[in-house]
């Protein structure tokens, strides 16, 4: 049975959540779509999609092809992401470095209350399923400590980067937008998108041409590591469910290390546009934090974003509810 229109458009507005997440670095897509209820049905829609999609356009119209391939999820999804992170890339910059520790604040909550969600969905304990969360830990929190690299600026690195980065940005508590930050890709990429925006308001077509190709080759990266990796995830859910819902929370509380809120820098680089960025840091307490640690605002908005997700997980349950 077809969706109703607003049931798309919901799904925009998840998309447009996912996209929100993977922009920050620190902060994963995947949480979000596991958390709103449509994790499985991504994964799924993703592993079934292949060429037999022509056969079934060209056989029987692109109505078919649509309903038997559930394009109208995946276009409605994808379309939320993009919007999100084409509008949403300079608000994150800007609130980033004016209101750092409010933001990350509300993504530590968020987060925090997800382990939770992901956690107690776990029914059947025993050591595999104990020693795979201390594995997702452990994964997940020394890529957070790792020291980011330099990236080639060359168009095959595009493609690896959304390749290796879309894997990411589908596991709940592993970001992949700190991944391209492992791989010296973050800035690159983000500025690409920047690039193409100010290359349009300027009619400067070279650049905007230059952008728009390596858009694309990012693009092309994450559709190839996309349908390669949901199979494997498709077969986790299917056979080893538990495992994976304890490496997923793994991960999660393993990446709560990068977004806590305070942070001592250790060393710094020039990005491209002159200024100065952070490259490497630790989290301290905020006594010793070097600034006005904010703790009644970094409280409030921790607060804000654990109770965010204690609301979408009742509305899954009223939706589950309805829909039984």
């Amino acid at each position: 049975m077809p969706k109703p229109s607003a049931s798309y458009l919901l799904v925009i507005l998840k998309g447009m959540a996912m996209g929100a997440a993977d922009v920050v670095p620190g902060v994963s897509g995947g949480t979000i779509a596991f958390i709103s209820g449509i994790y499985q049905e991504l994964i799924e829609t993703i592993d079934k999609l292949d060429f037999g999609v022509l056969k079934v356009w060209k056989k029987e119209g692109v109505k078919a092809a649509i309903e038997q391939y559930n394009l109208k999820f995946l276009g409605s999804l994808f379309l939320g992401v993009a919007i999100s992170i084409l509008s949403l890339a300079r608000v994150f910059k800007y609130l980033l470095e004016v209101y750092p520790i409010m933001v990350w604040s509300f993504f530590f909550g968020l987060v925090l209350a997800s382990i939770l969600y992901i956690g107690k969905q776990i029914t059947k304990w025993n050591p595999t399923v104990i020693i795979a969360l201390i594995l997702g830990v452990a994964v997940a929190y020394f890529i957070t400590i790792a020291a980011p690299s330099e990236a080639p600026n060359v168009w095959w690195f595009y493609f690896l980067s959304g390749c290796i980065a879309i894997i990411a940005m589908i596991l709940p508590g592993v970001s992949g937008s700190f991944i391209l930050v492992l791989l010296g890709s973050y800035g690159m990429v983000l500025g690409t998108i920047t690039d193409a925006q100010d290359a349009l308001l300027a009619k400067d077509w070279a650049l905007l041409r230059a952008a728009i190709f390596k858009i694309f080759l990012f693009g092309m990266g994450c559709i190839v590591g996309l349908k390669l990796f949901s199979k494997v995830l498709k077969w986790m859910f299917e056979h080893k469910k538990q495992i994976t819902l304890a490496v997923l929370t793994g991960f999660m509380i393993g990446s709560l290390n990068k977004i806590w809120p305070w942070k001592e820098v250790l060393s710094t680089r020039i990005d491209r546009h002159g200024e100065e960025v952070p490259v490497e840091a630790v989290s301290i307490l905020p006594s010793s934090f070097d600034g006005d640690p904010q703790v009644l605002y970094a409280v409030v908005f921790a607060v804000i974003g654990f109770a965010l997700i204690l609301l979408l997980e009742r509305a899954a349950v009223k939706k589950n509810v309805y829909a039984d």
